[in-house]
């Protein structure tokens, strides 16, 4: 019996041994194929959706090839270490924001971000998206499940510090997507189904006491073009109805690479950012946007993939929680360019422009390979 058991290690250690470069370099290739993918069609598209502004293309392969960086390196992370540091990044985070509140810079009317001058200016709100579901898995997994009121209540809170701040930037979108990162880990830790039925009972009139306390005039004005985009076509209605036109104009298979007009002829405001993929329908039609979204459901598809495989509790919760929040930006994006939802400011992930969005996804799927090629750790955190 020892001997057959020393047989079985041996054996374990030569299959470790003739494990792939990758997944001894704790990269997930199914993943990487698929975000390599992103970023190819990301740069095609910009480069048209720009104006052929190869500046812009510049930076945007520089932040895809800083984000890869990023995502590499978080991959050699062990679970367990980035567990142990969750706490302190959460503090982090909310000082940051607090920074911005207090002193932060000022573009088109919101105040979102750090500058550095001559060093760079980023988006401290970017980051909770990923800091966010990690402080509530790390939690959460460190209690009994389904979780009791108690933990619940403080789960909420810790949502609740980064909303407020963030929302007071302001930046609804992201404070939503923040939301959301957050309930979905309290989702998959079993919250009770009479919790949720109440909070959504709540949904309601929480929605109108937001409406008359805390969102802004141009917030207010933005639910009530998606309503009606026709009662100001000329000016908030503009965007909406710019998008419908290009994505129908483009048919079936597409104007072609660089004959959009609705972009080319700046009909389409925010051609290169949240409504990248109007000028995508435009030029490649329905068959582009099937295959971006057949992307999209291959990646999200890896990820709910390496949520089920994940042997920790913390990992299921993190990993859950970032390919549904995923799912979620996706979702938002297409849904307002579209008209089926009011329009939030929120980029289509990989492919508009945007170096600080682009890091932190690329991040998220490093967590993600991290928790997939550290599988051997086996203890709770």
């Amino acid at each position: 019996m020892i001997n057959n058991f020393d047989r079985m290690l041996s054996s374990e250690d030569v299959m470790r041994r003739r494990a792939s470069f990758l997944q001894r370099i704790h990269i997930d290739g199914p993943l990487l194929i698929i975000l390599l993918t992103l970023a190819a069609g990301s740069l095609f598209v910009l480069y048209s959706a720009s104006g052929k502004n190869w500046d812009l293309l510049s930076k945007q392969a520089t932040s895809f090839g800083i984000g890869l960086v990023s995502m590499f390196i978080i991959a050699q992370l062990e679970p367990r270490f980035m567990a142990r540091w969750v706490p302190l990044a959460y503090l982090a985070g909310v000082l940051l924001l607090v920074v911005v509140d207090v002193m932060g810079h000022n573009a088109m009317g919101a105040t979102r971000w750090i500058n550095i001058p001559g060093v760079i200016r980023f988006q401290p709100s970017e980051f909770m998206k990923i800091i966010m579901p990690a402080t509530l898995a790390w939690y959460l997994s460190k209690r009994t499940l389904p979780p009791d009121l108690k933990h619940v209540a403080i789960s909420l809170v810790l949502i609740g510090v980064p909303f407020i701040l963030i929302v007071r930037q302001p930046d609804l979108g992201t404070a939503l997507l923040i939301l959301a990162s957050g309930a979905f880990v309290l989702f998959m830790g079993g919250l009770r189904w009479r919790w949720i039925i109440s909070v959504i009972a709540a949904a309601v009139p929480v929605a109108v006491a937001m409406w008359f306390f805390v969102m802004h005039d141009y917030q207010k004005q933005r639910v009530l073009t998606f309503l009606d985009p026709e009662s100001d076509p000329l000016g908030t209605g503009w965007n909406i109805i710019q998008s419908k036109a290009a994505i129908g104009s483009g048919g079936v298979f597409g104007k072609g690479w660089l004959l959009g007009t609705q972009s080319h002829l700046d009909f389409l405001p925010e051609s290169h950012t949240d409504f990248i993929i109007a000028v995508l329908g435009e030029e490649f039609g329905l068959v582009g946007i099937c295959m971006l979204l057949i992307v999209y459901l291959l990646l999200i598809g890896r990820g709910l993939v390496i949520t089920a495989q994940a042997q920790t509790l913390f990992g299921k919760l993190l990993a859950g929680s970032l390919t549904m929040t995923f799912f979620v930006y996706v979702f938002v994006n297409i849904g307002m360019v579209s008209g089926l939802l009011p329009v939030v400011g929120v980029p289509l992930p990989f492919i508009s422009y945007g170096g600080t969005s682009l890091v932190t996804l690329l991040s998220a799927f490093g967590v993600l390979m991290s928790i997939h090629t550290h599988r051997k750790w086996i203890a709770q955190v």
